[in-house]
């Protein structure tokens, strides 16, 4: 006889992040979860008995605590949240960018490994069919040697929460919130580059982005072998485009390429978008919360988080500088 297991007890900190939506739709169908979500921002996005005001609420939801938190906090905020969860013995599983700075990604990273928890971050583009297909071709030499890729992941320039364009609480603009999915996707395969130049500019969306914060932007990568792979994370979709956005990539090799779009996978006419296929999310989930239960970190691990916020902080610099950046593991 099939015996269901014992709930795990997850707490969603923050429905600050849009994807808290998805993620919490997700957490509340699955029998094998008890779900709080803290809603201090009161965003409403979530309703529920279980939606609670505070922080605090949520980590006292139960007498010994929670099992695990997903955060979908603002950028800023995700250091102070997982370092809590690893005081406590809690298991994470943290939005992207891990954090805003490479000492807060460090801190959070040897925290967890010195509490013992899994410390994992939320690309759920990691587990597309699409981007696997891609890995497997490189690993087996299908492509011969790659030696050039192309990546976008462009989107609409967030409107329904305004902490996106703020460089205080999100770290930046779209050079933050759109070179770590591709980036994370590179890393995977070819592991950290050597190099990174990095171009941003504000020409689309400046009366509505935040003092400061980059509204496109081009991040190339150099690695040791001399690979080399861009990524375009502009804000540049309409605000009247059916859908949020999207993410591609395009391998060039000896033997071969291979382009993958990760969300092509949809029926619709103008205006219309309607996606179908595997849910990313749900996977993400399902491997954290496997993770959980074994307490086995597997990937996105929170060292790649860290890994792609070096990334991004040395292509922040490079558009500074206007030089490239060495990456400094």
């Amino acid at each position: 006889m099939l015996t269901t297991p014992t709930p795990l007890k997850v707490a969603l900190m923050s429905c600050a992040h849009t994807h808290a939506v998805g993620y919490a739709s997700q957490l509340q169908a699955r029998p094998d979860v008890d779900l709080v979500v803290a809603d201090p921002d009161g965003y409403g996005d979530v309703t529920g008995p279980a939606v609670v005001g505070s922080y605090q609420e949520a980590w006292s939801r139960w007498p010994d605590g929670p099992d695990a938190v997903v955060i979908t906090s603002a950028n800023a905020h995700h250091r102070d949240l997982v370092l809590e969860a690893a005081r406590r013995g809690v298991h994470v599983l943290c939005e992207k960018p891990l954090a805003t700075t490479v000492a807060d990604a460090e801190a959070m990273v040897a925290a967890c490994r010195e509490a013992g928890v899994v410390l994992m971050t939320a690309f759920p583009v990691h587990f597309s069919p699409a981007v696997a297909a891609l890995r497997t071709a490189v690993a087996d030499g299908t492509l011969g040697e790659v030696i050039g890729l192309t990546g976008t992941n462009n989107g609409k320039l967030p409107s329904a929460r305004d902490w996106f364009t703020d460089i205080e609480l999100a770290g930046g603009g779209s050079l933050v919130d759109h070179t770590v999915h591709v980036a994370e996707i590179l890393d995977s395969m070819f592991g950290e580059p050597a190099a990174v130049h990095a171009t941003t500019n504000r020409i689309l969306y400046a009366d509505r982005a935040g003092q400061g914060a980059e509204t496109g932007g081009l991040v190339t990568l150099t690695y040791a072998s001399g690979l080399v792979a861009t990524i375009d994370c502009s804000w540049s979709q309409p605000s009247d485009a059916p859908t949020w956005g999207g993410l591609t990539l395009q391998a060039v090799g000896t033997g071969g390429q291979l382009q993958v779009d990760a969300f092509a996978q949809h029926v619709g006419g103008p205006g219309q978008w309607h996606a179908y296929g595997v849910n990313t999310d749900a996977l993400l989930l399902e491997a954290f919360l496997t993770a959980v239960r074994t307490g086995q970190t597997v990937e996105p691990s929170g060292e790649v988080g860290l890994r792609t916020v070096r990334v991004v902080t040395a292509a922040q610099e490079s558009a500074r500088t206007g030089q490239p950046v060495a990456i400094s593991g």
